[in-house]
């Protein structure tokens, strides 16, 4: 059974992905090392308890000497790497643990994976050749676009915030693995995911979570600033067909081609609970929302040429927002407890 170290698996994305993979290649051994922040929770991952091919470790990926005993004890074949800190907002209040977490992390992961699988820069251990290391990173990298235009695998890096540049020094950290040591890696940068198991703190859950406990719904600034929505499902996709078919050294953009400004998701949230959870004085959940102080350095539009990664690799959205933001809300109105 090949094992693969999966990090931050108890996040959202990696809490959506895990339970997918592990059922998907039962021949592989699914470690998930996760450190349980406030943003981890192991209940999202109960589909797996039971499961011959899954353990949860609860540690640090900052933590050398853990991070290596994993790969010796469990003879790690694969990385896929999700563990980050990712929320700007708390970003710009308390900015170190994104360093660490985003920049240390990674080089740990990176080192360990590098002294594990290679005898020295561009020679392989014999029986090694097939191990990747993945690395999951964000379109918030690139900075901001104007009204037209889409970030593609060529844009110049641009972050805005302490988030957005500690994952651009991630990907460079990732990159030179490839050219200095000729390790065997991938990056993916994605656009906005939602769907089931985020946590609350983000923008569509927030929505869903204030409308049914009757507090204001905030939105920032005047509510249009643009992101290219992924439904989380179809990004764990993406990340499989780059992991298992993806050119070493490459870069690929994943988005869902579903650019809407906040206002718009306010507004489809709130219409999809005013039909399945209408409020009793009659009124629309749309008159909770409130626009409060724009955050610093807010990145207007965000948008994603997913076009190497379809061409490439044959890869396509299987939800568009429509159907994705159905799914999202009925799976809160199930799962959220208020």
């Amino acid at each position: 059974m090949k094992s693969i170290l999966v990090t931050g698996g108890a996040g959202f994305i990696g809490s959506n992905f895990v339970p997918y993979f592990a059922e998907k290649y039962p021949q592989y051994k699914i470690i998930n090392l996760d450190k349980l922040t406030y943003a981890g929770n192991l209940d999202n991952l109960k589909e797996c308890e039971s499961k011959a091919n899954y353990q949860f470790v609860k540690g640090d990926i900052c933590d050398a000497e853990l991070v290596k005993k994993l790969f010796v004890e469990n003879d790690i074949r694969g990385v896929i790497h999700f563990a980050a800190e990712s929320h700007v907002d708390n970003s710009i209040s308390g900015p170190r643990a994104f360093i660490e977490t985003n920049l240390l992390g990674t080089f740990t992961l990176l080192d360990a994976a590098r002294n594990y699988w290679m005898e020295s820069p561009h020679k392989i251990k014999t029986g090694y050749e097939d191990c990747r290391f993945h690395h999951i990173s964000t379109d918030e990298v690139y900075g901001a676009l104007g009204e037209t235009g889409y970030f593609t695998e060529d844009t110049p890096y641009d972050p805005s915030s302490p988030y957005s540049a500690s994952k651009a020094g991630s990907d460079m950290l990732v990159r030179a693995y490839h050219r200095t040591y000729g390790m065997n890696v991938t990056v993916s940068n994605c656009s906005n995911n939602y769907g089931p198991k985020q946590h609350p703190e983000k923008l569509i859950p927030k929505i869903i979570s204030n409308a049914l406990s009757g507090k204001n719904i905030p939105i920032y600034g005047d509510g249009k600033n643009v992101r290219d929505w992924l439904y989380v499902l179809d990004h764990c996709k993406a990340i499989d067909l780059i992991y298992h078919r993806g050119r070493s050294g490459e870069t690929y953009n994943i988005g869902g081609h579903n650019e809407k400004n906040n206002l718009e998701i306010v507004e489809a949230v709130c219409s999809i609970l005013d039909e399945r959870r209408p409020l009793a004085n009659g009124k629309s959940y749309k008159d909770l929302v409130v626009f409060v102080k724009d955050r610093p350095g807010h990145d207007r539009r965000y948008a994603i040429d997913a076009a190497k990664l379809t061409t490439e690799l044959g890869w396509k959205a299987d939800e568009n927002f429509a159907s994705g933001i159905v799914k999202t809300v009925d799976w809160y109105l199930n799962n959220l407890k208020l």
